[in-house]
């Protein structure tokens, strides 16, 4: 994405909606998981003495019985990995959720097998595209399909792309920060401020505010998923069964809270000066604020929550049943929000059963066709049949998906071939037997 910088003396009125400083920390705090929200809520309090951080009530429980002072109930904490999906499953799933099964989608599945654990693409790119029979245009579109994927920068031919697709996915990012990264990547690295400013006419202070932005990305996009410590997680929702009806509930004894120190506010007010009293309404100010938007962040995520087990009620009523076809933006048109906030209302956020405990982003399926039919619930009913099958007379892809079909699920022979496969199930003439 390359454009030239022109100058001329029109007058434009152009609108945008600028971040605030607190509207950039309200979207963190909604993209943190619960671990992540306590550790950045407590450094908020070590510069804020109105602020009293009152942890979860499970962890005060686990610190307990660390401790020798007790015993809690085992389902009232659980041991999951921190991260449940290695970065070529989190672009897998992305792109069977997102892109139809076509020749370009081949080619993004071909690529991301050739992508590093640090998320940079390691390929010969002549190779591939002689490999797949693939023209300049297809392998392009692939290829630049497969760099809007996440994390952002994934999919980088080296660092000065990898910077450059970041910023490109971030619509708050300062104005000239691509162009700088695209035309003046060497200067960039020699810190030739001077020259800099003066090639693009603007002020060292804003050359400084770009480079700020610059060291501020990330240039190994995929590490992040190459831990698999476990942790303890704390559910952000609970799942109860009332009477008939199954009824989504935040999970206070895992949320923390906020207690604002009056006392000590009282004492400082009485005696403040004037550069005291301004001290104390920012701090009273920041904690208003903090807390609003830890609110915010609980109703979000139970709004979303309540959506996804209404869509998913077949799952949760029969124990794991078959997922129905849901995405982002379905959820996102129902709330009336962008998709990316649905996306960092699921990511890390976990909802707890009585049959345990999943990650709200794991209900999203993508549709087979254009039918009403997800590729998990497809699945299963393949293995169903399979099982039930007469091993002397096993049953055809043919005849799988004629049965299918019976079941009101319209797919491809193509296509009960390739979930066959995924399943791990032979073909008919392998499955048979004479015994």
């Amino acid at each position: 994405m390359k454009f030239q910088q022109g100058y001329s003396q029109k007058q434009q009125q152009t609108q945008k909606l600028a971040m605030t400083q607190e509207l950039q920390q309200a979207i963190r705090i909604l993209q943190f998981n619960t671990e992540e929200l306590q550790d950045y809520v407590e450094t908020v309090s070590l510069e804020n003495p109105l602020i009293e951080v009152i942890p979860p009530k499970i962890q005060s429980d686990l610190m307990q019985m660390h401790n020798g002072g007790g015993v809690i109930k085992e389902e009232s904490f659980f041991q999951i990995a921190d991260h449940p999906f290695s970065l070529f499953e989190h672009l897998i799933n992305q792109i069977h959720l997102n892109y139809r099964d076509t020749f370009i989608r081949e080619i993004m599945l071909v690529l991301v097998e050739s992508i590093d654990v640090n998320g940079y693409l390691k390929i010969d790119e002549e190779e591939i595209k002689k490999e797949l029979k693939a023209t300049d245009i297809q392998y392009l579109d692939a290829l630049t399909l497969l760099q809007q994927l996440d994390p952002p920068g994934v999919g980088a031919r080296n660092l000065q792309e990898c910077l450059m697709l970041q910023t490109e996915q971030d619509n708050y990012a300062p104005d000239l920060a691509y162009l700088l990264l695209e035309e003046s990547f060497d200067e960039i690295a020699k810190r030739k401020f001077e020259q800099i400013a003066k090639k693009y006419r603007i002020s060292l202070p804003q050359v400084q505010e770009i480079l700020d932005y610059i060291r501020s990305l990330n240039p190994f996009p995929g590490a992040s998923f190459g831990g698999q410590d476990s942790n303890f997680i704390i559910p952000d929702l609970t799942l109860v069964r009332r009477e008939d009806r199954l009824v989504v509930l935040s999970n206070k004894r895992g949320q923390l809270r906020l207690n604002f120190q009056e006392n000590y506010f009282n004492r400082l007010k009485q005696q403040a000066d004037e550069e005291t009293a301004a001290y104390l309404k920012e701090k009273l100010q920041q904690f208003e604020w903090l807390n609003k938007t830890l609110g915010q962040r609980k109703d979000t995520i139970l709004e979303v929550g309540k959506i996804i087990v209404q869509h998913q009620a077949s799952f949760f009523e029969e124990k794991q049943g078959a997922l129905k076809p849901l995405m982002l933006k379905d959820i996102a048109k129902q709330l009336e929000v962008h998709e990316s906030t649905i996306s960092r209302a699921v990511n890390g956020k976990y909802i707890e059963t009585d049959f345990g405990v999943f990650e709200l982003r794991s209900f999203f399926v993508n549709k087979v066709n254009d039918e009403d039919t997800s590729a998990d619930g497809v699945k299963q009913l393949i293995a169903s049949l399979v099982d039930d099958e007469d091993k002397r007379k096993p049953l055809s892809d043919q005849k799988i998906v004629e049965l299918l079909a019976e079941k009101d699920q319209k797919v491809s022979r193509r296509t009960v071939a390739k979930y066959r496969d995924a399943l791990k199930i032979p073909s008919s003439s392998k499955r048979k037997r004479f015994d």
